[in-house]
């Protein structure tokens, strides 16, 4: 100690050095902090997620899930996978090694799944991202009076939008309303009138509102990925849809048959406000966002 001390004292501008030293390492380390609720942590896992409509847990399971996971099991990096298969939709959890790269793992995983040849044909694509870790950092309400819920869902997303302009903020939940539905009410005496089936006015539903992967093309220098879109999203585009012909020619729609409404699903995700309906939007901080400036941001 009387060493170093007697040091410092013949060579004062060596001392000066290490407390500059320690202030600027200091300062810069200050400005790199990230606030948050809990310890940041780096995710590892990547999730894939299925949606197939109108298919049991074992259909899942068997037509999709088996498939996926065959594909998986030659990528390097993975440590372990789980599946979980329900009604209507599954998915599955990979979880990487430590210290592997996961911006490459999720370029392996895309690929795989990409390389199976056939999936159901209403099967939604599925969907493959790597999971982030995000903290709440501010809530934010829409409600008023006599407002009818897809007018506030529409205001939602436009207050998303806005949020989304504003640098540092990335991610942004918007709830508080059902999933929409379009609902083909048919009627039986034209039914009957024009000699259709259920069987055949689905199977003409079905035929025109596909959204399916359809192989690749190569050529000596790139590779063209097919896809047929064919999805209709709101009622009015159903109602042009050809079911048949009669004896004079004249095309049957389903329009003619049918009476054809956009309505919120039977689903009890509804939000409300003091008793009035509201739509409610989440802003979240990722770990590479800070969460008091991502709160104080907008205002």
């Amino acid at each position: 100690m009387r060493n170093i001390i007697k040091y410092f004292i013949n060579y004062p501008i060596a001392g000066w050095l290490i407390v500059i030293a320690f202030t600027v390492l200091g300062l810069a380390g200050v400005s790199n902090l990230k606030s948050s609720f809990f310890p940041l942590i780096e995710n590892r896992n990547i999730s894939i997620n299925v949606i197939y409509p109108g298919a049991s847990p074992q259909e899942m399971e068997e037509g999709i899930i088996l498939k996926i996971e065959d594909n998986l099991k030659g990528i390097v990096g993975i440590d372990r996978f789980t599946s979980t298969s329900k009604e209507n939709s599954a998915n599955i959890l990979i979880e990487m090694l430590k210290g592997y790269n996961i911006d490459a793992a999720l370029s392996d995983v895309k690929n795989a799944v990409n390389k199976i040849p056939s999936f159901p044909t209403n099967m939604e694509p599925p969907i493959i991202a790597k999971q982030i870790f995000t903290s709440d950092a501010i809530s934010i309400v829409l409600s008023g009076e006599n407002i009818p819920l897809m007018t506030l869902k529409s205001f939602g997303r436009k207050v998303e939008d806005d949020l989304r302009s504003f640098e540092g903020i990335s991610q942004i939940n918007v709830s508080g309303y059902p999933d929409e539905e379009i609902e083909i009410a048919l009627n039986e005496d034209k039914m009957r009138a024009y000699q259709l089936t259920f069987q055949e006015i689905a199977a003409a539903v079905t035929s025109t509102n596909i959204l399916v992967t359809g192989g690749s093309i190569k050529t000596s220098q790139e590779e063209y990925l097919i896809r047929v879109s064919n999805r209709k999203y709101y009622g009015v585009e159903f109602d042009q849809i050809v079911l048949k012909s009669n004896e004079n020619g004249k095309l049957i729609r389903l329009q003619d048959i049918a009476v054809i409404t956009d309505k919120w699903s039977e689903s009890p995700d509804r939000a409300y406000f003091n008793g009035k309906p509201s739509v409610q939007l989440n802003v979240k901080a990722t770990i590479s966002e800070d969460l008091i400036e991502v709160a104080e941001n907008p205002w």
